[in-house]
């Protein structure tokens, strides 16, 4: 069974948040590289809208990066988002699931974030793992992929 670590949660970034906290639900895991950049305000803005549709299906949506609580928060003020944003500095649970590992961005090298989602079901084993997905339509193919 999968377990993420102990992250800090927005908006109360000293609470521990564990796969366990969402047995008998399917949670979608979205890894994304930084708040308040172009990608990443698109996917969240596409997570955002669906929210009420991954509801209905008793979908939990969490959003991982490395940003710090602070920056989280903002982000979830900004676009008015309605689901959590973990905080993962330094990266280990974004690396126990692959998405933390070397980069290139305009001829350099990075370790970073890669955009990739895991859907956990509901009796906590990894049923699908999206790799580099598209931040606009991102949310849509999940939905459809969950019904």
């Amino acid at each position: 069974m999968a377990t993420l670590l102990p992250v800090s949660s927005c908006p109360i970034p000293t609470q521990p948040v564990n796969l366990a906290d969402f047995k008998g639900k399917r949670v979608v895991l979205y890894f994304y590289p930084r708040d308040s950049t172009p990608g990443c305000i698109k996917e969240a803005c596409a997570f955002r809208d669906a929210y009420a549709d991954f509801q209905a299906q008793n979908v939990v949506v969490l959003g991982i990066s490395t940003d710090d609580a602070k920056s989280h928060e903002k982000f979830v003020n900004k676009l008015n988002l309605p689901f959590p944003l973990l905080s993962d500095e330094g990266g280990k649970v974004a690396e126990t699931y692959d998405s933390y590992r070397l980069k290139k961005f305009m001829g350099k090298e990075y370790v970073g974030t890669s955009r990739n989602t895991v859907v956990v079901s509901p009796d906590g084993t990894i049923e699908k793992i999206y790799k580099k997905v598209k931040p606009e339509l991102h949310a849509a193919q999940l939905l459809q992929d969950l019904t």
